[in-house]
Order: structure tokens, then C-alpha cells, then sequence
């Protein structure tokens, strides 16, 4: 039996978090200081839980191991994917990932981390990092060094429907007021640069990862240009962001009906305005606002109706 995995999330609480999840999303939040929802996570650090249905109870990196033919026997150990929505309140720390032979080595075994952001929303003129000026390594540790951030760090603004992919290596940070859903490889590795000397209710400043932060990061800064791709099918406008080495990731805005089958390992979906249905061989599904499901391998034919707006990727 082949039909839709719906998914619990959990949420992480983020000095920098706030409380746009619940009002946004309608989610029970721990607290006014939820940065993160692990919508769609196997990872160790915040799993996903299946909602109902014959694997109702079952958290997702278990299912994957336990039921490799849902998600087309994948070759990746572990669930390769990990969709979040980050409500950033305040400015998160100024950042970067490592890639996935240097996590391997030094963060016992983990997956690097690229990743892509869809902003959801955003306050007007916010603002985003995303790159640096240095041409050398010598440069960005001089500038690093000698706090030089406003010189070093590139600010881009940003508009709600903006897209932006992150390879590993991406000097990047989420600054305040803004809303996305991220789409990442399953890690949880994080090196900060630079976090504006705050210091949280202990008053403790959060530790820095400077080493670590040179060693990863691309110097010089390279832009990695995307240009989404529109199709129009009916009812339903499919605009494919981004088909990179780890994930492709598409958006689909329907108004009306679409049809479609499903022939990748796994589909993942997240629903980010509207409401509708998902018609499957095994069923009517409702789909509202933060709605997170997987489309298993071997489903066949899908009807989506209503009018609706998903973020959809595969690996």
C-alpha cells in the first residue's frame, strides 16, 4: 500500500527566533523564541513523526531504514533531505557549512550541508548575507581578525518569492524579518564567523567557529546564478528552481487540478499558502497551510486540487 506520509514537525527554539511559526503556520510553538521548524527531518537531532496511516507513530529516519522501498531504495545511509521553515525575528549569526568530505572527517561522519532558501515572506527592506569581498584567504582572515564586517560581508535585499542556492563553502546569514523554507542536505553542521557580540539570557556570547569557518569557506566568494525555469500546465504553474547535485527543487502553484505521476525515489511537499486536496489510488487527502508530506516511491498518478501553493523537491 503506496499512499501520502504526512509529517509531524518538531521546532527548535533560536536566541534569534520568534513566533511567526504559530501565527503564520498555526503550529503549537514552545515558546516566543522558535526559530526552526524541522518540517521534514530523519535527522538525530529532530525527527519527524508520521501523522496517520499504516506508519502513524514511526519517526522518519527510522521508516527510511526499515522501509527503504517507500523511498525507492535510496543509496544514501540516512534520510538525504531535511526541509525547514526559519522564522528569523532577529539576525541570525553570520556563517558557513562545511562541505561533505570535510564534515565526514571532522564531525564524526556527518553530511555537509548545501542548501537553497525560498522566502516565504519578509518585512520591507530586509536584508540577506550572502558572500564576502575578500580575494584572498590572507584578506578574509585580516578583515576577520580586525572585525572589519561591514567591509567584508555582501548584504543583498530580498522580496517575498525570492530564491537564493547555497553551496557548502557560502559565507550566508539570515538577517531580520525575514521567513523562508529551506531546503538542505541532513545535517545539523554549523560554523559561525561572526554573532554581533550578543549574548543570550545567561549573558553568555555563543561560540565561534573561526578556524574551522577559514578552512570551509570559498574564497573568493563565487556566485552561483539561478534562473528559475516557468512551465505552464493548465491550471498550474510549475517553476523549477534549482536541479543541483543534492536536490531539485521546484514550486508548484496550482488554481484549479493537476495531475501528475510520481517517478523519483520520493517526492517531498510542503504546503505554503492556500488549501486543497491530494487525490491518490488509496484516498482524498485535505492539504492546508503547513501541511508537510512525502509522496513515496511506487504511488503511481496524483491529482492535486484547490488553490494552492507547494514547495517540492526530490534528491
Amino acid at each position: 500500500m503506496k499512499q501520502p506520509i504526512f509529517l509531524t514537525p518538531t521546532f527548535q527554539e533560536r536566541i534569534w527566533g520568534g513566533t511567526k511559526l504559530a501565527t503564520e503556520f498555526n503550529y503549537e510553538i514552545p515558546s516566543d523564541l522558535t526559530g526552526e521548524c524541522w518540517a521534514v527531518s530523519g535527522h538525530p537531532n529532530g525527527q519527524s513523526v508520521v501523522t496517520d496511516g499504516p506508519y502513524k507513530g514511526y519517526k522518519l529516519g527510522e521508516l527510511y531504514k526499515e522501509k527503504k522501498e517507500l523511498f525507492g531504495n535510496h543509496p544514501s545511509e540516512v534520510f538525504p533531505l531535511l526541509t525547514k521553515i526559519l522564522d528569523a525575528n532577529q539576525d541570525l549569526s553570520v556563517q558557513v557549512h562545511p562541505n561533505d568530505e570535510y564534515a565526514n572527517k571532522n564531525e564524526n561522519g556527518e553530511l555537509g550541508k548545501t542548501e537553497c532558501w525560498y522566502v516565504i515572506d519578509c518585512e520591507e527592506g530586509a536584508e540577506i548575507i550572502f558572500g564576502h569581498t575578500a580575494e584572498t584567504r590572507e584578506e578574509f582572515v585580516a578583515r576577520v581578525e580586525k572585525g572589519e564586517w561591514d567591509e567584508l560581508l555582501t548584504r543583498i535585499s530580498v522580496k517575498p518569492g525570492d530564491f537564493f542556492y547555497v553551496p557548502s563553502g557560502t559565507i550566508h546569514a539570515l538577517c531580520a524579518g525575514v521567513l523562508i523554507l529551506e531546503t538542505q542536505q541532513s545535517s545539523d553542521t554549523t560554523y559561525r564567523v561572526y554573532d554581533y557580540d550578543r549574548r543570550d539570557q545567561a549573558g553568555n556570547t555563543r561560540e565561534l567557529h573561526i578556524e574551522k569557518s577559514i578552512a570551509v569557506s570559498t574564497i573568493p566568494h563565487e556566485n552561483v546564478n539561478v534562473t528559475p525555469k516557468v512551465e505552464k500546465v493548465r491550471d498550474t504553474t510549475i517553476t523549477t528552481y534549482v536541479e543541483a547535485e543534492y536536490f531539485t527543487v521546484y514550486k508548484w502553484d496550482i488554481a484549479g487540478s493537476y495531475t501528475a505521476s510520481q517517478p523519483h525515489h520520493f517526492l517531498i511537499a510542503s504546503v505554503i499558502d492556500g488549501e486543497g486536496k491530494l487525490e491518490t489510488a488509496e484516498g482524498t487527502f485535505k492539504l492546508q497551510k503547513g501541511d508537510h508530506f512525502i509522496l513515496p516511491h511506487g504511488l503511481g498518478k496524483f491529482t492535486l486540487e484547490g488553490n494552492v501553493s507547494l514547495i517540492v523537491s526530490h534528491p
